[in-house]
């Protein structure tokens, strides 16, 4: 592994910069950093299940930093983190199982539809800003659902667990630093079998460049979150949410 890496520092060097902005992203509106991570991985031809593989490993350490430091800024309601993360990483876990047994790709373009339309609402409230927050009542089935898909589908936790919490009211920012400290553990579940079936080999130089710039980033993610407008914030995901599900649409059906 050290030996590919070693050969090639300008893809290293790429992939991290991949990493970081996919991160940067991903810390500050609780969504993206896989979805960003795969889609440049898959169009540069690295085969779907490595680009998987690799995404998830990174995840790993990236989520731990991003969880340390939206912990660090208060950006988490650890009720809130409870009720998602359990029912996450069950969710989590039989996802996986189902990918070995079940093509689950049937179903990807009605989630992506579903995630479009949820994007374009909460874009229209953030800039109309008629967020008014409430308690979330639908919580624990949410964190499964999203655990489930999340492994089954490659990725989507952020996309499906956190516009879902906005659109019933939930605080922006607490709702985004919650999401991306729960996926910490539910990354962990999912990454372990990738571990423990593909070994160091699951440490690509794209992994690891992922896992570097993702790193470095994951700090000035949370910082963002704390202190962008709440409105600004339920605006950008709603734009991040409309753009990246309209693309996976698009590659799905063609």
């Amino acid at each position: 592994m050290l030996q590919h890496i070693l050969a090639d520092p300008q893809a290293l060097l790429i992939f991290a910069l991949i990493g970081f902005s996919a991160q940067l992203v991903d810390g500050a509106l609780g969504m993206a950093f896989g979805q960003i991570s795969s889609t440049i991985l898959i169009s540069i031809g690295v085969p779907p299940a490595a680009a998987s593989a690799g995404v998830h490993t990174a995840e790993t350490f990236t989520t731990a930093v991003s969880a340390i430091s939206h912990v660090a800024h208060r950006n988490v309601d650890w009720s809130l983190f409870t009720r998602l993360a359990i029912p996450g990483v069950i969710g989590g876990v039989l996802g996986a199982y189902v990918l070995t047994a079940v093509d689950a790709s049937a179903a990807k373009p009605f989630v992506l539809a579903y995630l479009t339309s949820l994007g374009l609402y909460l874009f229209y409230r953030g800039i109309m800003h008629r967020h008014t927050e409430r308690t979330p009542k639908v919580v624990s089935p949410l964190g499964f659902i999203g655990g489930f898909l999340d492994a089954a589908g490659g990725g989507g936790w952020g996309g499906i667990v956190t516009s879902n919490l906005l659109v019933q009211g939930s605080n922006p920012r607490k709702t985004i630093g919650t999401v991306n400290t729960a996926e910490f553990f539910l990354t962990v579940t999912i990454s372990a079998t990738f571990i423990a079936t593909l070994g160091l080999r699951a440490f690509t130089v794209a992994t690891t460049g992922l896992l570097l710039g993702g790193v470095l980033a994951a700090p000035f993610g949370a910082w963002v979150a704390k202190r962008v407008n709440p409105d600004l914030l339920l605006t950008f995901v709603g734009a991040l949410l409309t753009t990246v599900s309209l693309y996976g649409l698009y590659r799905a059906l063609m």
